[in-house]
């Protein structure tokens, strides 16, 4: 079972997707299985990291800047190198074990899409695989 999802984004943020998700898997009424979310983009991708504090996004992005600048050697004509850099590190997908239809989640953890060269109209996918 697929589920698409779209999602309008601001600049380079990490966007907290877990409820979408979650809400993709409470319809697909799965109860054990694979969850896989994917980003069909070259700029944006998806994570798992901590969504109770929300500093650590702000520390995340911080960070990529940080070691991911933006310089002026990069050749894409777009001006965009660094977008498809940080999306290369972050991934384009994760995978999460279902388990009595829940994600088998960490108590801190949640679902992000991690956006790089916003803002943006994007979309990802939800595919739900049972055993």
């Amino acid at each position: 079972m697929i589920f698409e999802f779209d999602l309008r984004t601001d600049n380079e943020n990490f966007h907290n997707i877990t409820s979408m998700v979650k809400r993709a898997l409470k319809e697909s009424k799965v109860q054990n299985g694979l969850c896989i979310v994917f980003s069909p983009h070259t700029t944006a991708g998806i994570t798992i990291n901590e969504a109770a504090d929300p500093d650590v996004v702000g520390d995340m992005i911080f960070a990529f800047d940080k070691f991911f600048p933006d310089m002026r050697e990069f050749r894409h004509y777009e001006g965009n190198s660094t977008a498809h850099i940080k999306t290369s590190v972050v991934g384009c997908s994760e995978t999460i074990i279902v388990k009595d239809n829940e994600l088998l989640l960490g108590t801190w953890q949640g679902i992000y899409f991690a956006e790089f060269d916003g803002p943006r109209h994007r979309r990802f996918y939800v595919k739900i695989i049972e055993d």
